[in-house]
């Protein structure tokens, strides 16, 4: 079987009859030529094992496990993304949580009596306040209680 009945149709008409016909070329000056065909695929391949590399095994050198492994962390890291809100807020719940008890509190009474006050801070604030700024976090669960006490709205 000649080189030219190995290459597919579309090689063929890329490639230059007279230089495959020629005894004197090489087979590595044929595959040199074929190059080119390949051009997309082969900066597909390279971008996909560079978003790949750091894989365990094959997946960080194979195309055909590399597709696969790179599209299912980009599952993950978009999954990821949401839980990373969640875990947060939860995370700053049990800070404030754990500072107004410190002061006598509950934390659904805090972040209500804190609602009603007009204490115009977020959950993230309150937080780094009760775990960095105990006195002011202090101040700010005065200003609450104070609230509380007077009942109104």
């Amino acid at each position: 079987m000649s080189f030219l009945s190995v290459l597919s149709g579309r090689a063929r008409c890329r490639l230059k009859p007279q230089l495959l016909s020629t005894p004197s070329s090489s087979l590595s000056t044929r595959l040199t030529l074929l190059n080119p065909i390949r051009y997309f695929a082969s900066k597909k391949h390279k971008a996909t094992l560079r978003l790949a590399k750091g894989f365990r095994g094959r997946a960080n050198r194979c195309f055909k496990l590399a597709i696969n492994r790179v599209e299912k962390s980009w599952i993950h890291a978009y999954r990821h993304r949401k839980l990373k809100k969640r875990d947060y807020r939860r995370l700053w719940i049990q800070r404030v949580n754990a500072g107004a008890r410190q002061h006598g509190m509950r934390y659904n009474e805090f972040m209500n009596g804190a609602g009603r006050a007009g204490v115009g801070l977020d959950r993230k604030i309150l937080a780094d306040l009760a775990a960095n700024e105990p006195f002011s976090f202090k101040a700010v669960v005065d200003v609450v209680k104070l609230r509380i006490a007077g009942g109104t709205r």
